[in-house]
């Protein structure tokens, strides 16, 4: 995948550490190395990048002050040798939080979230949102139930059935939330192993919930980045 991706740290040996894991397994392009938040600030006046790995301890600008002032396209991976600095990282909605010295290991599982948050999700014919597409019927028990797309808030898997939550009421269908998930696209998304959201209903994000008509749904680390690329195209 053919990302074009900068280095943001004051730390030289830091710096090459990265670049290295970045050269020896992606194909990704590394357009620019700062070593200061000033020097990222004048880079991005005339140039672009895709992904951003940003240290938070620099002089003058720090990281986290330096992300207040990104473009929202700009995807953040933060990087520092302190753990504390964690829980603040999410209020920029970062893919990936790495703490240094950074491992292949640790490296390659950020890897796998920043490319994850590149893919486009597929909307399948079967459900598109067109005027003759808006709707599809559930079987609940000897009952086919209509459900409306615009009025369904979220899918929660319990087993070998699912609850389909629509601003009308319930439906308990005899299903999979693994074979529902594969048969929607946005702006349904999977947030978690037991939920499916319908993302234009959601109110607020809050504490790594989603909340929607009430019910508080937890977001989990390993749906987290696919559903922050869907909700940073929404981002005023």
């Amino acid at each position: 995948m053919s990302i074009r991706c900068m280095i943001v740290d004051d730390e030289p040996n830091a710096v090459k550490l990265l670049e290295l894991h970045i050269t020896q397994t992606t194909g990704w392009e590394v357009t620019a190395v700062c070593y200061n938040a000033l020097e990222a600030l004048e880079f991005l006046k005339n140039n672009k990048a895709d992904v951003i790995f940003l240290d938070i301890n620099m002089p003058k600008l720090n990281g986290m002050e330096l992300a207040s002032l990104l473009p929202t396209w700009l995807k953040i991976v933060f990087t520092t040798a302190y753990s504390e600095y964690a829980a603040a990282s999410y209020n920029f909605q970062a893919l990936d939080y790495l703490l240094k010295p950074i491992t292949l290991t640790r490296f390659l599982a950020a890897r796998q979230k920043v490319e994850t948050s590149f893919r486009q999700v597929p909307v399948p014919d079967k459900y598109a949102e067109q005027p003759d597409h808006n709707y599809f019927f559930v079987k609940s028990g000897k009952i086919l139930q209509r459900i409306l797309l615009h009025e369904l808030l979220y899918f929660e898997g319990d087993k070998e059935y699912v609850r389909v939550v629509t601003l009308k009421g319930e439906v308990l269908a005899y299903k999979r939330l693994k074979e529902i998930a594969e048969q929607l696209g946005p702006p349904f998304i999977r947030v978690h192993n037991s939920y499916i959201v319908n993302s234009s209903q959601i109110e607020r994000i809050q504490d790594n919930h989603i909340h929607i008509s009430g019910k508080r749904i937890p977001l989990s680390d390993k749906f987290k980045p696919d559903f922050m690329a869907l909700i940073q195209q929404r981002f005023l």
